[in-house]
């Protein structure tokens, strides 16, 4: 929120800080972009591109969040409510979906930040492409550890899927920072 005194303004998002004088451009706060605050608290965005940046914007939470509640919310309820075999099934049924979920919105995500900073549409890109791999190789062999009852392999395919997930969390996390 940007608040007027006397003839000077101040952002409640930078702390007060001053958004007139020599110290208007904040630009460094977010290293890698091409936009800058300046002195009339209005930033380089052609009016134009502010819908694309909120679109990238809110891909990306949705990508964080939707896969924050699918691996910690769906997953944890079905096992609480369900057979711990039907839970499994259902499971099994459904992270195909999830990860193609996950490489549509983090590749969409991916493409409308590119104009806008190029770093975080990188990060983006990496959870799409790490992505396919784990949809493609990772979970399958999770699917037969499983059904050949091999718990240590289980274990550790299931184990590096976690992983690859917190990391894909950390990562749009990482991107929806650094915005704010």
């Amino acid at each position: 929120m940007v608040e007027r005194h006397g003839d000077r303004r101040r952002d409640h998002r930078t702390d007060g800080q001053d958004l007139t004088g020599p110290r208007a451009d904040v630009s460094h706060v977010r290293q890698g972009s091409s936009n800058a605050i300046h002195g009339d608290g209005l930033t380089k965005l052609a009016a134009k591109d502010l819908p694309m940046l909120i679109a990238a914007l809110l891909a990306t939470a949705l990508l964080f969040g939707g896969t924050v509640l699918y691996s910690f919310g769906f997953a944890a309820f079905l096992f609480s409510a369900l057979p711990a075999e039907v839970a499994g099934r259902t499971l099994r049924r459904a992270f195909p979906h999830f990860y193609l979920f996950v490489i549509a919105t983090a590749a969409l995500a991916a493409g409308l930040l590119y104009g806008e900073d190029q770093v975080a549409s990188g990060s983006m890109l990496v959870i799409a492409a790490t992505t396919v791999p784990t949809r493609q190789l990772l979970m399958p062999a999770i699917n037969r550890a499983t059904d050949a009852s091999t718990k240590a392999q289980f274990k550790l395919l299931h184990g590096l899927s976690v992983v690859i997930t917190l990391l894909h969390i950390g990562i749009a996390a990482y991107v929806l920072s650094r915005f704010v």
